[in-house]
């Protein structure tokens, strides 16, 4: 899997992107089908913007996006979105059927 962390309109020292790159490697305890992760920060102004792109196998992309002061914080909010996302998707996917007549099979009389 590779982690990709790229910045615009600024720079980002090694700690932060040490950090991002940890921190995103999670997403995998939640969602073992992830192929990539790319997170982008973007300056404006004083203000920065943190998008996370997770690519998955099978074409599920997620996307999670936030705007703040600070990257860490403002990563931290993105990277909660994402979780949700995923856990979402992953919860729809899964089969919870556990009743035996949904099956197919006649109720034992």
């Amino acid at each position: 899997m590779q982690v990709a962390v790229t910045c615009k309109h600024g720079t980002i020292s090694p700690d932060i992107q040490d950090y991002l790159r940890s921190k995103s490697e999670k997403l995998l305890n939640f969602f073992e089908r992830v192929t990539a992760i790319n997170v982008t920060v973007s300056f404006n102004d004083s203000r920065c913007k943190v998008e996370i792109l997770v690519d998955a196998e099978h074409k599920h992309d997620f996307v999670a996006h936030d705007e703040g002061d600070n990257v860490t914080p403002t990563f931290d909010s993105a990277l909660h979105k994402m979780e949700q996302q995923i856990r979402k998707y992953k919860e729809k996917v899964q089969d919870h059927r556990g009743d035996v007549t949904i099956r197919g099979a006649a109720p034992a009389e």
